[in-house]
């Protein structure tokens, strides 16, 4: 075991915490947790052992709890997952129905629960975009999308027309596909021979990629000798996942004219910011545009594993019966578990309260950015979702110890939190479940901007 691995499980003694929404009574980690926590590095990847070390025990609502008596205010979601909150009794009671009803895998085979998954899903897309084909994981929609738009642009463009064109820093899964297609180079290190075809340009987030204008994107492929007929597709995920920034509206409106001007698809990678995320039921209406192909997960459930790629006829009915097709499509116990979710985030109003709890998040975040300018060089954001930048005094530098020790301290005082993600795992994310209230919401804001001073002095 590294020196670092085994520093994580230290208990250190901390401030107790006692409010209404927050509890930490033992030390962190908690004693008793650690022997499953050894168990957990001697028997996974040592990969997975990024975490704060919190033995999860059950979540509810907002809230995460240990068996220790400890709990905590979520701003992870379970990595922007539960959107409707954790365990959301709905869920929990469509999952139980299901169960006991009796099918709990179908493949392929046609099932009652996928028709109406996929219609309901059908019905919240955008005008157009209605066939739906459910899959497991976001990075499997992404590897989807990437297959239909070379498939597509062989068929309008001929063979050359493969050319796949993604953002730098932007994150679409852990798959090859979705790898190479990401833009962090050092996520690609392992596959050595990537496609000639796929290409980077400039995030245009005002921060790290200052040229927000339209016209770098057009140089970068230029310079890169990629010409429009060499494309089939576009992609880029609403908001960069790793550090919440958006492009510029004009900037996507251009993209749009672009690539029907081209015959090449736009797909919009949805999977954090979908189903209500950013105070809108899909994140790509902050740019006034419809996609071709959209690829979302995460939130489509609230906890269960399973995605889905929603897009124009045309392009989702390219393969013909049995061509496209995934083991665990639209798994019965998964899919009721998504459509009670939709109904859950439509009936309680969470897209609403996301854009309203957003004007209250985003602001304050924000100030505390304006406090600290020497530390937080930028903060990104809408409705529910936003990071704070951590940078090296003065430049745009990431400063990664710094971020892990605000997250370190936050969980520490009962606001969870993930290890940081992002430029240079440097970004603070925030990202609470989407019905939270405004008292717990001002609750966690001040913990994380008293884990900030701590961890600046």
């Amino acid at each position: 075991m590294s020196t670092a691995t085994a520093n994580e499980l230290v208990s250190r003694k901390v401030p107790q915490v006692r409010t209404k929404y927050r509890r930490i009574v033992t030390e962190i980690p908690v004693p008793e947790s650690i022997p499953i926590l050894q168990r957990l590095r001697t028997f996974e990847p040592v990969s997975m052992s990024g975490q704060p070390p919190i033995l999860w025990d059950r979540a509810e609502g907002i809230q995460v709890y240990d068996r220790w008596g400890n709990m905590w205010l979520d701003w992870s979601s379970g990595v922007l997952v539960t959107n409707a909150g954790h365990s959301h009794p709905k869920i929990r009671q469509a999952i139980q129905q299901q169960v006991e009803h009796g099918l709990l895998h179908n493949y392929c085979f046609p099932s009652e629960i996928r028709a109406k998954l996929s219609e309901a899903l059908a019905r919240v897309a955008p005008d157009g975009l209605k066939k739906v084909f459910l899959l497991t994981t976001g990075a499997e929609t992404c590897e989807c999308a990437i297959k239909l738009a070379r498939t597509h642009g062989r068929k309008v463009g001929g063979d050359k027309k493969i050319g796949f064109v993604t953002f730098h820093n932007a994150f679409h899964g852990r798959t090859m596909g979705a790898q190479m297609a990401g833009g962090i180079p050092a996520l690609k290190e392992w596959i050595v021979n990537l496609d000639k075809d796929f290409v980077q340009v400039p995030f245009p987030d005002g921060f790290r990629g200052p040229d927000t204008s339209f016209e770098g994107f057009l140089k970068a492929l230029d310079k890169q000798g990629f010409t429009p007929d060499r494309i089939a597709g576009v992609m880029t995920e609403t908001y960069q996942g790793g550090n919440a920034s958006f492009a510029p509206p004009e900037y996507i409106q251009k993209l749009r004219a672009w690539c029907d001007e081209h015959k090449a698809l736009l797909i919009m990678d949805e999977v954090q910011a979908g189903f209500g995320r950013t105070g809108k039921y899909w994140g790509f209406e902050h740019y006034g545009v419809t996609p071709d192909l959209i690829c979302c997960g995460k939130g489509i459930s609230s906890g269960l594993p399973i995605s889905a790629v929603i897009g124009r006829a045309e392009i989702m009915d390219l393969y013909p019966p049995g061509s496209m097709t995934s083991t665990h499509t639209g798994n019965p116990i998964c899919a009721v578990s998504a459509l009670a979710n939709l109904q859950a985030i439509e009936e309680e109003g969470m897209v609403e309260n996301a854009r309203r709890m957003g004007e209250i998040l985003q602001p304050e975040l924000r100030r505390i950015g304006a406090r600290f300018p020497e530390h937080i060089g930028a903060v990104h954001g809408k409705g529910l979702v936003a990071s704070l930048h951590m940078v090296q005094p003065g430049g745009i530098e990431a400063n990664k110890p710094l971020a892990a020790d605000i997250v370190r301290r936050s969980v520490e005082k009962g606001l969870m939190m993930f290890a940081p993600v992002g430029f240079g795992g440097a970004s603070v994310k925030v990202s609470p479940p989407l019905c939270i209230t405004e008292e717990p919401l001002r609750e966690s804001i001040a913990v994380v901007e008293e884990a900030i001073e701590e961890a600046i002095a």
